[in-house]
């Protein structure tokens, strides 16, 4: 009873604490807490408790909340995305490591990377309308700009699977590389990029069947991607090889550009502006500031212990489609 009366006194502190207009959140996976720094004068302003094991998070489809999985307690935090103020908290959403909303809002999907499964919720109500149980360690996830289609990829398998959203089934499910994590679809909704962990690069796949199309190398541990911006270059982090990499997608995908970034770079988001494009170091407890017109990393922040997911306060808008979910522990993790 006393350790409960502590965790709601604690949870109404924290409510308590709002976030100054340009804040960043930081999700610290292996301490429980997420981070809210300070982007004007680069500081952590505080730390706050959440679940445990948060990695993701995601804006919701009318760009009022951001919304962060704990795996550990199979919980959803939801944030109003301007202040950083808590606004409640969705019990029994069971593992919640990956999350996503379609693009036309219906369907909000999490992956279980530690219980093998995939959750398609009604996203109104979050009423779960299908579990499926799948092998594989489930991690990362897109949608098609139909809303028809989720895409998962099994990180533990080597494979990337298609889930009809409508009749929560599988539609193909095919072998790609060792250790896919991010994967993407690119705004033609004709070409899928999976990002290889356990490689040095990523492939092309067809949505529709799964095929494999293309392949292009990076660097060692490529993981995760985020878009510049400009629907035509994303970033993708090499966790391993300690470096982010500027993909142009125009035509066959091409490296155009490549930063060095120390401590294993994983998540990432860009400053409303767009000048600045910030990315977690996950065994460096820190997040590092990359100047995007220099291709430079021009600054680095002390965060918690594992900083995952990353997220811009302010630049909360309805998801969009050719984005990522926000994001995605140690040098031998690959999550």
């Amino acid at each position: 009873m006393k350790s409960l009366s502590i965790a709601v006194l604690a949870f109404s502190l924290a409510a308590a604490v709002s976030a100054r207009a340009d804040s960043v959140i930081v999700l610290n996976s292996e301490e429980a807490s997420y981070s809210i720094i300070d982007r004007a004068t680069r500081t952590e302003i505080t730390r706050l408790p959440v679940g445990r094991e948060p990695h993701h998070l995601i804006a919701s489809p009318d760009g009022k909340e951001v919304l962060i999985g704990s795996t550990a307690t199979n919980e959803l935090l939801g944030l109003d995305i301007k202040s950083g103020e808590r606004k409640r908290l969705v019990k029994d959403i069971i593992d919640p490591y990956h999350l996503g909303f379609s693009p036309d809002g219906k369907w909000f999907v999490t992956t279980a990377y530690r219980l093998d499964h995939v959750d398609i919720f009604h996203a109104d109500g979050f009423k779960l309308a299908g579990r499926i149980f799948i092998d594989g360690l489930p991690s990362h996830l897109a949608f098609d700009a139909d809303s028809k289609t989720v895409y998962v990829t099994l990180q533990q398998s080597g494979r990337v699977a298609a889930f009809d959203l409508a009749t929560q089934t599988l539609k193909w499910n095919v072998p790609v590389g060792n250790a896919p994590a991010g994967v993407l679809m690119l705004p033609d909704n004709k070409r899928l990029l999976v990002a290889l962990t356990g490689e040095d690069g990523f492939v092309t796949m067809d949505p529709t069947n799964g095929a494999v199309t293309g392949r292009l190398q990076t660097g060692k541990g490529a993981h995760n991607f985020w878009p510049k911006g400009d629907g035509r270059h994303y970033f993708l982090s090499n966790r391993v090889e300690g470096t982010v990499s500027l993909i142009d997608t125009q035509g066959e995908p091409k490296l155009v550009g490549s930063i060095r970034i120390p401590g294993g770079p994983d998540c990432m988001d860009i400053t409303p502006d767009g000048k600045e494009l910030w990315v977690t170091q996950r065994f460096l407890r820190r997040v590092a500031i990359v100047d995007i017109a220099q291709l430079k990393v021009v600054g680095s922040i002390p965060v918690g212990k594992s900083p995952h997911g990353v997220f811009m306060l302010k630049a909360g808008a309805p998801a969009q489609q050719g984005g990522p979910v926000r994001a995605a522990s140690t040098a031998d993790d690959r999550k």
